[in-house]
């Protein structure tokens, strides 16, 4: 069966463990409410809704006054038989140290930059009468067609993307804190909202 759960990231630190220093990120994850369960007959998909962070009735406003959480996600089931029901809780109890998921969550937004940063290319030569243009493109197009071509590295917005990286490993859990730690690090800030799956 699937698990899955939401979090938050708290951010990185390190663990000893036999004798070696592991690099990890901690993420407070859950106690996740069960708020909605699709399936193929009745939505044509398969899949659960679950809601993370309950509102307090003093952060609930005209707005989010039929959101009683502040994040809601979906995770695809395809068509598993699954225990769980509308209004059951999920903990990080369903997950166990040293087992493999797989952490998505929105990466880092760098706002608009050039070639360099974002492409990684090396720049104009650093020799006489390159003043000022250290870090440009340099030529962008061709004698013919005499335009562009799409797909063109360019300066742009970089970051902010979906990001999806598999078999982090669960190095230690922590359930008073609702706190588990992934070996390695993981896309987002501090605070970003993290779907973590096996």
């Amino acid at each position: 069966m699937a698990k899955f759960i939401l979090a938050k990231k708290i951010g990185m630190t390190q663990i000893w463990k036999d004798d070696k220093i592991i690099p990890v990120t901690l993420v407070e994850a859950g106690p996740c409410s069960v708020t909605q369960i699709m399936t193929k007959e009745k939505d044509g998909y398969d899949a659960v809704q679950v809601g993370f962070q309950k509102l307090g009735e003093k952060k609930i406003t005209k707005s989010k006054k039929d959101k009683p959480f502040a994040f809601l996600k979906e995770f695809g089931t395809k068509g598993e038989k699954l225990k769980i029901k509308k209004g059951d809780i999920m903990d990080i109890g369903v997950f166990q140290e040293g087992e493999k998921v797989k952490v998505s969550a929105v990466g880092k937004g760098k706002g608009f930059q050039g070639g360099v940063k974002r492409w990684g290319f090396s720049g104009r030569k650093k020799t006489h009468g390159t003043k000022h243009e250290s870090r440009t493109i340099g030529s962008v197009g061709s004698s013919f067609p005499q335009r562009v071509l799409k797909g063109k590295r360019m300066p742009g917005r970089m970051g902010g993307g979906r990001i999806t990286v598999k078999n982090l490993e669960i190095v230690k859990i922590d359930k008073e804190k609702n706190q588990l730690a992934l070996k390695g690090a993981i896309p987002g800030r501090k605070g970003t909202l993290v779907e973590i799956k096996s």
